[in-house]
């Protein structure tokens, strides 16, 4: 079969009756060109199908007014808002999306694989958000294209980013419960090797129930994935009466494991979260979280990067995110009458 022919601005300027230089001017949105004759072209070209190549405009022009975006694995809700926000504001800035992905962890050679193809389809610029891609993997490419980084704060001179406070989520959250009468709080601690965002909220709960004279019983884990094992094994021996977890879907995880064990223990610990976006932060659930600010930094991490682009500004910027805590009904005071373990840590000796 042969390939159907593509139209060109020729073809729109003999159906709509006008010269080729008419229908450049109306697809372009420059010179004068009248209200009555641009709608006449522009219906034209709807008629025939024709689309603007971008590529071929973007050798004249010297941009394709294209953002390239790396994302870790779209099926975690993180990504998927993150991906939600870079696109609302790039269609602001009058900017299209490329996005690509994996259906998985989106390994180094992964990323670096689909960083090449996008630099190929001549993006203006990357956002790259794949939490596990080292910045010294994708620095050579900065002399092709800017970068900006979304979910981590990059120190490598040429490279923006912008991240949430995961040291404020995580002190905020271990305050809270603090604030509720609890003392020994199990913290499911996941390796810096696997997500450095989850590892860092985890270690900043442990600071803050320290700071605050409690004893953090960490629950150090591979993934996030684990909590529900590591709680499983760990819990009738850890005298505590809350756990935290570095995410949302791990504490349903461990909120499961107690529903298992029956309804007291649902009542006798506390759980919180941490994301607090999607369905898991609905309020009829009443999950205790702290909620990022994800879309927002997806629309930041455009903004950096259309201002480099642009010549807006030269220099590299970080900008950081506060996120909000979410007080829900899984983190209840502690009832120190019910706990006697835990009434002897609050007292103390």
């Amino acid at each position: 079969m042969r390939r159907p022919k593509t139209p060109t601005i020729v073809d729109i300027a003999a159906e709509a009756g006008v010269s080729k230089s008419a229908v450049s001017r109306a697809l372009l949105g420059q010179g004068d060109v009248s209200p009555q004759t641009r709608k006449r072209i522009e219906d034209a070209a709807n008629r025939l199908g024709y689309v603007a190549n971008a590529m071929a405009r973007g050798l004249v022009n010297s941009q394709t007014k294209t953002i390239g975006v790396v994302l870790r694995d779209v099926r975690k809700p993180h990504y998927a808002y993150l991906q939600a926000g870079t696109q609302s504001q790039a269609e602001r800035r009058d900017y299209r999306i490329v996005t690509t992905t994996n259906a998985g962890k989106l390994e180094v050679a992964d990323a670096l694989r689909e960083i090449k193809n996008l630099i190929s389809l001549q993006v203006d610029g990357l956002v790259i958000a794949p939490a596990r891609l080292p910045t010294a993997e994708f620095v050579s490419f900065l002399e092709r294209v800017p970068i900006v980084v979304a979910g981590r704060h990059e120190t490598s001179r040429g490279v923006s980013s912008v991240a949430c406070d995961d040291t404020d989520g995580g002190q905020a959250l271990a305050q809270h419960l603090i604030q509720l009468g609890h003392r020994r709080i199990a913290v499911v601690l996941v390796a810096a090797s696997y997500s450095l965002r989850y590892s860092t909220r985890g270690l900043a709960m442990i600071d803050g129930i320290r700071a605050a004279g409690g004893t953090p019983v960490v629950w150090d884990v591979p993934t996030d994935h684990d909590a529900a094992e590591v709680t499983t094994a760990g819990l009738d021996n850890a005298g505590v009466s809350a756990i935290m977890c570095p995410t949302d879907a791990s504490a349903m995880d461990v909120l499961e494991v107690l529903r298992q064990r029956g309804k007291p223990a649902l009542t006798e610990y506390s759980v919180t979260g941490y994301g607090g976006y999607g369905p898991l932060a609905s309020p009829y659930l009443g999950l205790t979280t702290f909620r990022e600010p994800v879309e927002e930094m997806g629309r930041t991490a455009v903004n950096l990067l259309v201002d480099r682009i642009e010549g807006h500004t030269v220099d590299d910027r970080f900008v950081s995110l506060r996120g909000s805590l979410i007080a829900g009904r899984t983190a209840r005071a502690l009832d120190l009458a019910s706990n006697p373990s835990a009434l002897d840590d609050a007292v103390g000796p």
